[in-house]
């Protein structure tokens, strides 16, 4: 029986970063770096205000933040509006349920 195959570093970097190695590089324009860098203030600011927050959409808004930020070199991005959403869900209570209680 053979031992499997080890990969090189470069064979391991290759299967890595597929989309670099494939095309050219992306390049980012300055006004898109400015984009990055003010969500990337704002979101970890929204994170760092609602470690104290209540509630139990205030786990899930974090982990959608979280993964945000981790996701940022990936080039399909949210947009604005979804951004802002992202930005205040922590602090923003989920609609109530409506209840068929027809008590009067």
């Amino acid at each position: 029986m053979e031992p499997p195959h080890k990969l090189t570093p470069q064979e391991r970097e290759a299967r890595r970063s597929p989309a670099t190695a494939d095309g050219p590089p992306r390049v980012i324009s300055e006004a898109e770096k400015a984009t990055r860098r003010d969500r990337v203030a704002r979101a970890k600011d929204a994170l760092a205000r609602s470690v104290g927050a209540k509630g139990e959409h205030v786990a899930r808004a974090r982990a959608d933040l979280k993964t945000y930020l981790q996701r940022l070199n990936e080039p399909k991005q949210p947009d604005d509006e979804r951004f802002e959403e992202l930005v205040k869900a922590p602090f923003k209570p989920p609609p109530k349920k409506k209840s068929n209680d027809r008590r009067f």
